[in-house]
């Protein structure tokens, strides 16, 4: 499993709008195949960064499949006059999160991480 990590940088004074904007693309990026959900997360510290986390089942799910489709033409279309400069992808290989003190500690492996 696979984890897209999308910044995406927004406009200000837009950051309600591409939320909407956001809301009526997102079918498209839940169709494509190898999909495992996503998350859309204003940043904090910088509310105009927008982290998009995104689970697929292989990179190749992502890129090119989704990537190369229509889908996401139309995807980036619905989103693209939000940005305020060009978003930033890249990819990181890993388990789902783990959820408290039992969990096994080899699951850091999993996710790219040494253990102690």
């Amino acid at each position: 499993m696979i984890y897209e990590i999308a910044l995406l940088p927004v406009h200000k004074e837009h950051m309600e709008s591409f939320r909407r904007a956001f809301a009526e693309v997102a079918p498209l990026l839940s169709r494509a195949k190898g999909y495992g959900g996503h998350f859309l997360a204003q940043g904090i510290e910088t509310p105009q960064l927008f982290n998009l986390i995104v689970r697929w089942q292989s990179l190749e799910d992502h890129t090119p499949g989704f990537e190369a489709s229509e889908d996401h033409r139309m995807f980036m279309m619905g989103l693209q006059e939000y940005f305020s400069e060009e978003p930033r992808v890249y990819h990181i290989e890993g388990a789902a999160f783990a959820t408290g003190e039992h969990d096994d500690l080899n699951s850091a492996v999993g996710m790219g991480m040494q253990t102690p």
